[in-house]
């Protein structure tokens, strides 16, 4: 990934607008998440503007968000090395008798969604093992459109298991537009009754779902994230808790591939036009 970084290509790539089979299976998946067409030309509601950036959105640097390697060397750049989880190893293909010491995770460092908690070598890595195998064998994103993933090459990384518990420690995710983080998502249990609920950035309850008391780190988070979105139209920034402070999770470019309905609906046009409003900020069209 250490090409993305070179300053000759950190600049949006002109390329043609996509149009045909692309624009036809991003309106039909929209159509049955949502119950009705997308605007893809004029997008109005925040799940259409990620239908568009799907389609329309190019730029380098972004892609380079996808790669959980490259987008841990940003954060590092930006805030210091605290902020991130340590890579304890990254390459292609993980060996068939690891060294770390357990816990530990490893993660396809290219996607979303894929990744093992290794707690006993006997009993879960053989598992985690050939799981791993399967998500190096293509690019992710491909099948719901979204091109950003396509610049990061397939890879694997592993890291220490962080939070101390059985489960993964609780996971905010930062709605940041243009530097300034307005949603702040919850999700807790992962591994038994995953759940989440939004929340404003003054801990305001938007969404249905049971209320969770905000973290005590929640002004350096919103802070850190606000930090790493400067400059850009949208992007969620995502968050550990742990109790001594937050540490960078992963950068998202298409929450949900813009295909979860919003509970309530109105707040999928509320953040759309925080969106738009972020465009004509950075003097985009």
């Amino acid at each position: 990934m250490a090409t993305l970084f070179s300053p000759s290509l950190l600049r949006d790539v002109s390329l043609p607008r996509s149009a045909g089979l692309a624009r036809v299976r991003i309106s039909v998946s929209y159509w049955w998440r949502h119950g009705r067409l997308p605007d893809l030309d004029a997008p109005r509601t925040f799940t259409e503007w990620v239908q568009w950036r799907k389609l329309n959105e190019r730029s380098l640097v972004l892609a380079a968000m996808t790669d959980k390697i490259a987008s841990k060397a940003m954060v590092v750049a930006q805030l210091g090395a605290e902020w991130v989880v340590p890579t304890l190893w990254s390459g292609t293909e993980a060996p068939d008798v690891p060294p770390w010491p357990t816990p530990f995770v490893i993660k396809a460092s290219h996607g979303c969604n894929q990744y093992a908690i290794v707690r006993d070598i006997g009993r879960d890595w053989p598992r985690a093992l050939a799981r791993s195998r399967t998500w190096t064998t293509q690019h992710y994103g491909k099948w719901l459109d979204e091109w950003l993933y396509s610049k990061s090459r397939p890879g694997l990384i592993v890291e220490p298991f962080v939070g101390g518990g059985a489960a993964p420690p609780t996971d905010y995710k930062v709605y940041v537009f243009n530097g300034r983080a307005e949603v702040i998502q919850v999700h807790s249990d992962r591994l038994t009754a995953h759940r989440w609920v939004q929340y404003d950035r003054d801990w305001r309850r938007l969404s249905a779902g049971a209320d969770a008391a905000p973290p005590q780190t929640l002004g350096p988070m919103i802070a850190a994230a606000e930090v790493l979105g400067k400059g850009h139209d949208f992007l969620r920034v995502d968050f550990y808790d742990l109790p001594e402070q937050p540490l960078f999770g992963e950068f998202c470019l298409y929450p949900g591939s813009g295909l979860d309905p919003f509970d309530p609906v109105n707040l999928d046009d509320a953040l759309g036009a925080k969106w738009a409003a972020a465009r004509r900020e950075l003097g985009k069209h």
